[in-house]
């Protein structure tokens, strides 16, 4: 519902601000978002939401015509791979002819384009019925999409559903960006639970989806690693195993809780704690992080990801790592560095912080303590609001009520920008504009890790990697 203050703002917003698509004749549509310019004075609770519902716009109103697919990004970028993007931040020439644009759609960003239509019906930004329709748009688009064993490939044309190769080797599945479509999915069944023929068939869609994924297909049938991609041309040439500490917690997690296809113990325990890098065991900056090879942790995506549907709040596994201390130390780490800031960027400081990974002005870089170009990604700071919520909101006013005039927009803020090098992306990109939409709600109301947590499958996938739960309950927060 939404608050007082949002509903008084809404009447009293000038008409310049009022830039809604709209439906037929000049008519604003029922569903449609309006998006705002900068406000003066009001309360952190109305804040959050302007923030969330703008962000929510990119996947609204920004979704594939067609499939309505999460486009992976708003502004082109060339590439034949993406990856000719990528590497133009490490000098090496981009000469591709193609180009990367509207019509490549992120299977990964959709699952977390998903979980914030959750939130959008659940805060009453959109209809019900309407969201319903839009999922099962989705889900029925990808019913006869190119899939692989029930996995999807990272990225999709919006109208023909084909493959669109990452690189060279990377033109088929990909395991942990359908993980996030299937987080997505089923926090949209719980969700969706009403017995009427809407939410019924989409129920039904979500578990053919669910039951179809092939997991164990990625092991290459020695029950010993799993396996990233696989190609119907190059089979698992790519050799990238799931390992480290990173984002991909959640593919282990639902790897396990499949119903059909689910890996065993030993899968998880060679390639994923196993591996080189799992754990960390330092202390920076005064706080000890528990896992991680990166020197003072790596990008902050990895904390976010997973943890958008899966709860870190009294999370804990049988080494006896604490999920809630690893998520609030690295994040506690990536600000610290900021602050202290030794490469002497313009602009870092106690409200300006949050590296991870994202658009620069040379190309696209995992940003880190470790890989500091001197750009800040919003969705750092504020995807991390269940963790360092003071910390995020200052951040978040600094970006909102300082630098709007330069980064916020119709989709919320823009990807990135280096105030040292007076840069300002243009761009916004699915992946990083969802987290900032759900785990800004996980603070307010724990609405998706509520959600996600309930799951008996996830639970049965948890159990048997060996974690243990206590006390996930999240109470709305009133915000």
């Amino acid at each position: 519902m939404k608050s007082r203050w949002f509903l008084l703002l809404l009447m009293i917003m000038p008409t310049t601000f009022l830039l809604a698509q709209k439906k037929g004749k000049g008519k604003l549509g029922i569903d449609s978002i309006a998006p705002v310019g900068i406000i003066k004075n009001i309360p952190d609770s109305a804040l959050l939401e302007i923030v969330q519902r703008q962000t929510f716009r990119y996947f609204w109103h920004y979704a594939h015509p067609v499939s309505g697919l999460a486009r992976e990004r708003d502004v082109p970028v060339k590439a034949q791979y993406y990856w000719d993007y990528i590497n133009e931040a490490w000098d090496e020439p981009n000469l591709s002819k193609g180009v990367f644009g509207p019509e490549d759609c992120a299977i990964g960003g959709t699952g977390m384009g998903i979980m914030a239509t959750i939130v959008a019906v659940n805060r009453g930004w959109i209809g019900r019925d309407t969201a319903v329709k839009r999922l099962i748009q989705i889900a029925d688009f990808l019913t006869k999409a190119d899939c692989y064993h029930g996995i999807y490939p990272h990225f999709m044309n919006g109208t023909t559903g084909k493959t669109v190769p990452f690189d060279r080797l990377d033109d088929g599945a990909d395991i942990v960006e359908t993980s996030y479509l299937l987080m997505g999915f089923l926090c949209a069944k719980q969700y969706f639970n009403k017995e009427n023929i809407y939410e019924k068939y989409l129920a039904k869609r979500i578990d053919q989806m669910w039951g179809a994924a092939n997991w164990n297909w990625h092991t290459k049938g020695e029950n010993k690693r799993l396996y990233w991609h696989w190609s119907p041309r190059n089979d698992f040439d790519m050799n990238f195993p799931v390992w480290g500490w990173n984002e991909c917690l959640i593919t282990y997690i639902l790897s396990a809780a499949s119903p059909n296809h689910g890996i065993s113990k030993t899968v998880y325990d060679s390639t994923w704690t196993g591996s080189y890098g799992w754990k960390n065991g330092k202390e920076y900056y005064g706080y000890q992080l528990p896992l991680g090879s990166y020197d003072k942790g790596g990008p902050l995506f990895f904390e976010q990801y997973t943890f958008m549907g899966i709860n870190p709040n009294g999370l804990t596994d049988s080494f006896g790592i604490d999920y809630a201390k690893q998520a609030k130390n690295h994040t506690l780490i990536n600000r610290a560095y900021c602050i202290e800031n030794p490469k002497k960027y313009k602009g870092y400081g106690e409200n300006c912080w949050g590296l991870t990974a994202g658009d620069s002005y040379k190309g696209y870089v995992a940003h880190c303590p470790d890989e500091d170009k001197g750009v800040i990604q919003p969705t750092a700071a504020l995807s991390s609001m269940p963790y360092t919520p003071e910390y995020s909101m200052q951040a978040l006013k600094h970006f909102y009520y300082d630098l709007g005039d330069k980064i916020w927009g119709q989709y919320g803020f823009a990807d990135g920008f280096s105030i040292h090098h007076n840069w300002y992306a243009k761009s916004h990109l699915a992946i990083d504009q969802g987290p900032i939409v759900v785990m800004i709600e996980n603070y307010r109301s724990g609405l998706i890790w509520n959600l996600f947590m309930r799951i008996p499958d996830v639970q049965n996938g948890l159990n048997k990697l060996g974690f243990k739960t206590v006390g996930q309950l999240i109470l709305n927060r009133a915000f």
